[in-house]
């Protein structure tokens, strides 16, 4: 079964790169010859660099990846989901490894997309009673805030700032900032950024942290990781920088990518709840505390994300109470 995300990545790439790739497969497409004639993603926008980025926050909440310790299940807002009987999460459908469309069949598939299934087999009975709703980065908090989804299982970095407004579930994959760039760019990592043109997603914390740690690059903020991706094969921009996570799943769809450099951050992911709906967030960390324990988190890590390296093993939790 390891060889389905390498059958998949490989099919994602051949749509993406629509034949761009030369037969010697050692050498990118030569750079565009007229950037103008290359429209930008829709909503993709510059971030002026000369409005100041605000400091990092420090983490005023004391560690807050600390989530609830499981209990029993039972609670207002489980009872409303089983009397539904479908359990409504939020995620990125062109996320490459994470949650993605599958060619073949249609479904969506991935690491987040799986986690999530589990929370519903063990709240509903079955894998398969579950809705996944599409959101941008910046859509997450207030998706879970109105309560349009129950759940955000995507790639969501655990910070105090954003536990102000949602709650999270303890740790399931920690997760470095890094950079991607094509083979022949010469980046080797932040410092080679100076100068350059980078391209991050709007709505998540990869964006003020590349312009704090490296305030000499020009960014570009899109919609979604994929966009960056095809920027970066157009040439608009020289580097992408956000999780390594998610890099390894850009570098998949097109084997002249790298990520490069060290750790520019760690990034603790968190299942996003509504804020004060304690007896889902006691849930699901019982769901999370099961698959650490019974071999599901290894088997899921190396069937999606084998390609970051042998398995770190599963986060340990950490409880406030």
């Amino acid at each position: 079964m390891r060889i389905r995300p390498a059958l998949l990545a490989l099919l994602a790439a051949t749509a993406l790169l629509g034949g761009c790739v030369s037969d010697s497969g050692s050498e990118p497409p030569d750079r565009p010859s007229s950037q103008a004639e290359l429209p930008l993603p829709a909503k993709a926008a510059p971030v002026h660099t000369d409005t100041p980025v605000a400091p990092e926050p420090g983490q005023k909440c004391g560690d807050p990846t600390a989530s609830l310790r499981p209990d029993g299940a039972r609670g207002d807002t489980l009872d409303a989901i089983r009397s539904r009987g479908r359990l409504i999460v939020g995620l990125d459908t062109g996320s490459n490894l994470f949650s993605f469309r599958d060619p073949i069949s249609g479904t969506i598939v991935g690491f987040d997309a799986d986690i999530a299934r589990e929370v519903a087999k063990d709240l509903l009975g079955s894998a398969e009673h579950i809705e996944f709703r599409s959101l941008s980065s910046a859509d997450r908090e207030r998706a879970l805030q109105d309560h349009t989804v129950d759940l955000v299982v995507k790639t969501m970095t655990i910070t105090c700032e954003r536990r102000q407004k949602v709650d999270f579930s303890t740790v399931y994959l920690r997760a470095n900032q890094r950079v991607l760039t094509m083979k022949t760019s010469g980046i080797t990592g932040l410092a080679d950024l100076a100068g350059k043109r980078v391209c991050v997603v709007s709505g998540t914390t990869s964006l003020d942290r590349i312009r704090r740690e490296q305030p000499a690059a020009t960014i570009l903020a899109v919609p979604t990781w994929a966009d960056c991706l095809v920027v970066l094969q157009q040439r608009q921009v020289d580097a992408v920088s956000t999780d390594d996570s998610i890099l390894a799943g850009l570098a998949a769809q097109d084997p002249y990518t790298e990520v490069v450099g060290g750790s520019i951050s760690v990034e603790p992911y968190g299942i996003g709840i509504p804020k004060g709906d304690e007896d889902l967030v006691r849930f699901v960390n019982g769901t999370l505390d099961r698959i650490r324990g019974d071999g599901t988190w290894e088997r899921l890590y190396g069937q999606w994300l084998s390609g970051l390296g042998a398995s770190p093993g599963p986060p340990a939790p950490t409880y406030q109470d």
